[in-house]
């Protein structure tokens, strides 16, 4: 059976994707992009790094411009994020039956309740997979045990997640992302531990 893992090359996407293949299913890591910066590169080499077929999934630039006037609006980013979270897993489960993220059960945005899940795996026909069993801890235990991971400042080339674009994206039109986003560190798998 083959799943469809939307991936970004962090730590949580990495571990559902190889939970996943260790069960014994085909697995394929997705990363979306919506055609304002190739910044699916480096969750590619993490894929490549771990073994993983790795697919851009080609989303419509107008979900990225709704998202960031919603977070313009807002002056912070968790509904925008959330709102472009969930047009990408509707997306996935276009063309798939088991679709998979690496959202955790202490993640806040972005997050699918537990009835937008049950609407999406009847309306779409699909099982939704994530990791709500795990918190940061154990995900941190497991995947230092793991990986091998960076730990880089968040920047344009080190990140495959939603941020890269938007941040992209509210600068051209005018705004100023370092406002809404805050300095963070970002953390990449880049492959298994020796």
């Amino acid at each position: 059976m083959k799943a469809a893992v939307l991936y970004s090359g962090g730590k949580d996407s990495s571990f559902v994707a190889v939970m996943l293949k260790r069960l014994g299913l085909d697995v394929e890591l997705y990363t979306a992009n919506f055609g304002v910066y190739d910044s699916y590169v480096p969750a590619g080499k993490s894929a490549e790094a771990l073994g993983f077929k790795h697919n851009v999934l080609e989303m419509d630039k107008s979900i990225l411009e709704k998202t960031c006037e919603m977070i313009m609006e807002d002056g912070f980013p968790n509904d925008g994020i959330k709102y472009i979270h969930e047009k990408t897993i509707e997306t996935l489960a276009e063309n798939h039956d088991i679709i998979a993220d690496g959202t955790r059960r202490d993640d806040r945005t972005p997050k699918l309740n537990i009835n937008q899940i049950k609407s999406l795996e009847d309306r779409k026909q699909v099982q939704y997979i994530n990791l709500d069993s795990f918190g940061h801890k154990s995900v941190k235990l497991i995947t230092e045990n793991l990986f091998e991971i960076s730990k880089e400042k968040s920047n344009k080339d080190n990140s495959s997640d939603f941020e890269v674009e938007i941040r992209t994206l509210i600068d051209e039109m005018g705004g100023n992302s370092l406002d809404i986003f805050p300095e963070h560190y970002q953390t990449r798998v880049i492959g298994y531990k020796k």
